[in-house]
């Protein structure tokens, strides 16, 4: 924990007690159900608070969540977005998944750590968008689910209010993605404005990347498509 701490403060964060305890109560229920679900292959307790936790909190070099709203979509074991939380109480946040057993557990864990102002929502995200004022609601919008970014942008990018952004996480090695991403964000109503670099302590030599994609513009109606046809079709 006193590692995270330090950590932590690379990204300007200063975490008090408390905090740590938060992410030691995650933590321990996190190996705990990890037994009998699938939540994550790191299983490695300094290596799920470096490359799930630390790695979360490396979003807020990039943007300033406090009395922000966040949605997370494809959330899994609530990555990045609790780790933001726990760090940013101010942080108002939507943790999205279509598995109903993974939102089980994220509302076991918001529990028992006491947080406010977090939904825990099962659904799957190009048809939960149209819920009433979910569409264009949210300051940000993220995911660490492994996919294209212009198969995320299509996700996301329609959640997110005009003025506020998408945050991908991606590496350097996904230059040419993100330059093929720049299409699709622009019929989206995006605009890739900025790239942040930074390391995790045990692998200096891995530049990792956030990807901010300003929203400039409302996401055309016609979009999210159905998501057979994003992955057949994806934006080009």
């Amino acid at each position: 924990m006193q590692e995270l701490k330090q950590s932590a403060k690379a990204f300007g964060l200063a975490l008090s007690d408390h905090q740590l305890t938060q992410f030691e109560t995650y933590w321990d229920y996190l190996q705990t159900r990890n037994r009998v679900m699938n939540l994550t292959a790191i299983t490695d307790r300094a290596e799920v608070m470096e490359k799930h936790f630390l790695d979360s909190l490396a979003l807020t070099t990039a943007a300033d969540f406090d009395g922000k709203r966040l949605i997370d979509i494809g959330t899994g074991a609530g990555l990045p977005g609790l780790p933001l939380k726990i760090a940013v109480p101010g942080l108002e946040l939507t943790l999205l998944d279509s598995q109903n057993k993974r939102i089980a557990f994220l509302e076991a864990v918001c529990q028992r750590l006491q947080v406010e102002g977090v939904s825990c929502v099962h659904a799957r995200a190009e048809e939960w968008v149209a819920t009433p004022d979910r569409r264009e609601h949210y300051d940000y919008a993220t995911s660490r689910a492994v996919a294209e970014m212009n198969l995320l942008l299509e996700l996301c990018l329609p959640y997110v209010k005009p003025g506020g952004a998408f945050l991908a996480m991606k590496t350097t090695q996904a230059e040419q993605e993100i330059q093929a991403a720049a299409s699709a964000a622009n019929i989206l109503g995006g605009e890739i404005e900025a790239q942040h670099e930074y390391t995790l302590p045990t692998s200096p030599g891995i530049v990792r990347r956030i990807v901010l994609v300003r929203k400039v513009a409302p996401t055309p109606a016609a979009y999210p498509r159905r998501f057979a046809k994003i992955q057949r079709q994806p934006l080009k």
